[in-house]
């Protein structure tokens, strides 16, 4: 029995599959996958996200201290609620999490990191906040549920008290609230959509409200589908503790402006952007009929070989998707072995799709 979140049972009564993710007892789908990524795309679906950690960081020198831990700069947020995505790196430049961080005030950020990872990110923390006097706060108490879809904000309104018209008002990758109730127009999906974080005790209420407002309830299959459709990467897949980011389609969260900045990990990147990136990660779409699937091996003809990282069957495109890390040189043509058979994919930019639609040619 893996560790389980304040809406376990509320899953069990609600007929979802349950499996094992990051440690935790998780949804895989309530019904048809289908049906709940189609709910997403096209109007509003739930997914509890309790499994990730949230982590308050307290003090007059949280700042600074950000601004050594992660690759991205935080900096950057220089408005209350502005969120920031980055990676957290160790000193060889692997990826120990990705991970949003959001500014509360000058003297309080709030970080939200990925179940599976959350022990090591955690402790990894705690080990360098020693010299900037920072108090790290892990908020166990708290529950979020990640609604998302084209009217999932408006659905989603009404059963957020005082939040509930500011929620309406934010731009993406905003936040409002405060240390119980806070609402962020973030999310892995693609799509319009709000991440609630609230007391546990009040986690399932909210959930039975949103379903009798009619959005559905989904699982980690549509999750997965989604993000993969929408470009976003998924931790232990796509980039680990072995991958730089600048291997793994994340260049652009690493700041290295301004050069004084001395981020862990900072040498590495700059030593591998010295000697020349070797691999880098591509967007594949299948040419002929089968699913791409992780661990599959590509084959780029007369420069070597890579590996889908992550790989499904695009339930908006209607075709076979996936990302890829092969050779930097790798120009639009590969082929992908599949059960022995060497098919033809095309390389292509993704996202695949966002906002409902197609952004690459089919």
């Amino acid at each position: 029995m893996g560790l389980r979140t304040p809406l376990y049972e509320t899953h069990v009564l609600a007929g979802a599959r349950m499996v094992d993710f990051g440690g935790f007892d998780m949804p895989v789908n309530y019904g048809s996958q289908i049906e709940e990524h189609h709910a997403v795309r096209r109007d509003a679906g739930m997914f509890d996200v309790s499994h990730m950690c949230m982590i308050d960081l307290h003090g007059a020198r949280v700042r600074e201290f950000l601004r050594h831990l992660l690759a991205n700069d935080v900096a950057k947020l220089t408005v209350t609620g502005k969120a920031l995505y980055s990676c957290m790196l160790h000193e060889r430049g692997g990826v120990i999490d990705d991970l949003i961080v959001y500014l509360q005030r000058d003297d309080w950020f709030r970080m939200v990191v990925n179940a599976g990872t959350q022990d090591k990110d955690i402790a990894w923390i705690n080990a360098h906040t020693s010299a900037f006097g920072v108090a790290v706060k892990v908020r166990k108490d708290l529950a979020m549920i990640a609604v998302q879809g084209p009217n999932a904000r408006v659905k989603a309104a009404p059963f957020l008290g005082k939040w509930g018209a500011p929620a309406l008002q934010l731009k993406p990758f905003f936040s409002v609230g405060d240390a119980q109730y806070f609402v962020a127009w973030t999310g892995y999906t693609g799509e319009d959509g709000l991440e609630i974080m609230l007391p546990a005790v009040d986690v399932a209420p909210l959930w039975q409200q949103l379903l009798g407002a009619g959005v559905a309830q989904c699982g980690l299959g549509a999750r997965d589908t989604l993000r993969l459709e929408a470009g976003m990467n998924l931790y232990g897949n796509d980039m680990d503790e072995e991958v730089s980011p600048l291997e793994s389609g994340l260049t652009w969260t690493v700041a290295l402006e301004p050069r004084e900045r001395d981020f862990i990990g900072r040498a590495a990147l700059e030593a591998q952007l010295k000697s020349g990136v070797q691999r880098k990660l591509v967007g594949l779409l299948l040419e002929d009929r089968g699913v791409l699937r992780s661990h599959q091996k590509v084959v780029v003809p007369n420069i070597g070989a890579g590996e889908l990282t992550s790989g499904t069957f695009s339930p908006t495109l209607e075709r076979s998707i996936g990302f890829a890390r092969v050779p930097a040189a790798t120009g639009d043509k590969v082929q992908v072995d599949i059960r022995g058979k060497l098919l033809p994919a095309r390389v292509v930019q993704y996202p695949f799709v966002r906002n409902g639609k197609a952004k690459i040619a089919i």
